[in-house]
């Protein structure tokens, strides 16, 4: 088994890093500290195609496979996870349902918006329906030629900022999962307003907030698949976002791993570096024991993906729990590395620390990651 990058990967990672070195690790902490959505650096990412990683090359994208748009992803969660966050939310997370269900012209529409510079956004989450999907409220009428949603979603990254969303919505919540569909939404559709935009703990240069659709009117041709196909439409998302967000997490893991380390070349007690105490030495291998089990564990469920295996939910599952778990803890010991100045904004770390929780939090938490491995392990 050969886990080495080929070349087009290879030229992928080199450009995200490049980019994160120079066009988001400098201004990262300015723009958290302010809570600044950083639009000029989402319209450079546009310009270089990091924004449409997700584009498949029939639709005028890049055609990247799914292990090169997570290596991708990794790169830049490296040098700020709120703007890799915009990121895969866009070009991966809400473009995913596209991908699973939708037909010829509605992917032809959908990638040519994001081709135009647009944002997208996945409007999945309700106050009342999270780690339950198969909750949710808002409602989807048939009207003629068109279905009218009426619901309030919450939580959406990229809610303020998208230009279209992709919708999950219910014909009846009594009907259950059997009654979900799911749509393409133009966000300027009469009826729409985004509602209040959160002040998060961490990756706060992206934008979350809630998105209520009040007798929205939209098309019946952007129904994805069939009535009733919503919920397996959502599955088959979650299932290829949770490679991205391990990877994203990995990017978070190993910019801990990189300031932890040179930190302790520097950083002097009794008289010598504190990399020379084995204490210190314990928790840099600690950590880089762990990112690179994360970084295979992401790889796999990438790979799997892009050789169509029918069943990769395990191992998605397997990389995202693993992975979230992994931000947190290099986070957490990255700050002890730095000891007293970890707790404090002059040094990047204590961002890593609040950046880090969300990965065991977003797109499925970390318990349910494990409900989902537990569920493939006793099934056999």
């Amino acid at each position: 088994m050969d886990f080495r990058l080929n070349e087009e990967q290879e030229m992928m990672k080199k450009m995200a890093h490049d980019f994160a070195v120079n066009e988001i690790a400098p201004y990262a902490s300015e723009w958290d500290n302010n809570h600044i959505y950083p639009e000029d650096c989402i319209k450079k990412m546009h310009e270089v195609g990091l924004m449409t990683i997700g584009v498949p090359a029939e639709y005028g994208g890049a055609g990247l496979d799914h292990t090169a748009q997570n290596i991708v992803a990794e790169e830049i969660c490296w040098g700020d996870a709120g703007v890799g966050t915009v990121m895969v939310a866009s070009t991966l997370l809400a473009s995913d349902p596209v991908l699973v269900a939708a037909n010829h012209e509605q992917k032809k529409e959908f990638y040519g918006r994001l081709l135009d510079g647009e944002l997208a956004a996945f409007c999945l989450t309700e106050p009342g329906a999270g780690s339950d999907a198969g909750g949710i409220a808002t409602r989807c009428v048939k009207s003629g030629d068109e279905y009218i949603l009426n619901g309030s979603k919450q939580f959406i990254s990229n809610g303020g900022t998208a230009g279209v969303y992709t919708v999950l919505a219910t014909l009846d919540k009594k009907m259950g999962t059997k009654g979900m569909c799911a749509f393409i939404v133009d966000r300027n559709t009469p009826g729409i307003t985004v509602g209040k935009t959160e002040d998060k703990l961490g990756i706060r240069t992206s934008n979350t907030t809630e998105v209520i659709f009040e007798d929205v009117r939209v098309p019946a041709k952007n129904l994805l698949g069939t009535e009733g196909q919503g919920f397996y439409i959502i599955m088959k998302t979650l299932d290829l976002s949770r490679a991205s967000i391990a990877a994203m997490a990995t990017g978070v893991s190993q910019a801990c791993l990189d300031a932890s380390l040179e930190y302790s070349k520097l950083r002097t007690q009794f008289g010598k570096p504190i990399c020379s105490f084995q204490a210190i030495q314990f928790k840099l291998a600690d950590m880089a024991m762990r990112i690179e089990a994360s970084r295979l564990l992401y790889l796999e469920a990438s790979s799997l993906q892009d050789m169509n295996v029918p069943r990769f939910s395990k191992a998605a599952s397997l990389a995202k729990a693993y992975a979230g778990d992994t931000a947190v803890f290099c986070a957490t010991e990255a700050v002890q590395v730095f000891g007293g100045y970890g707790y404090t904004k002059d040094y990047p770390v204590e961002k890593y620390y609040r950046d880090a929780k969300i990965f065991q939090i977003y797109e499925g938490t970390g318990e349910v990651q494990r409900l989902v491995i537990a569920g493939d392990l006793l099934r056999g």
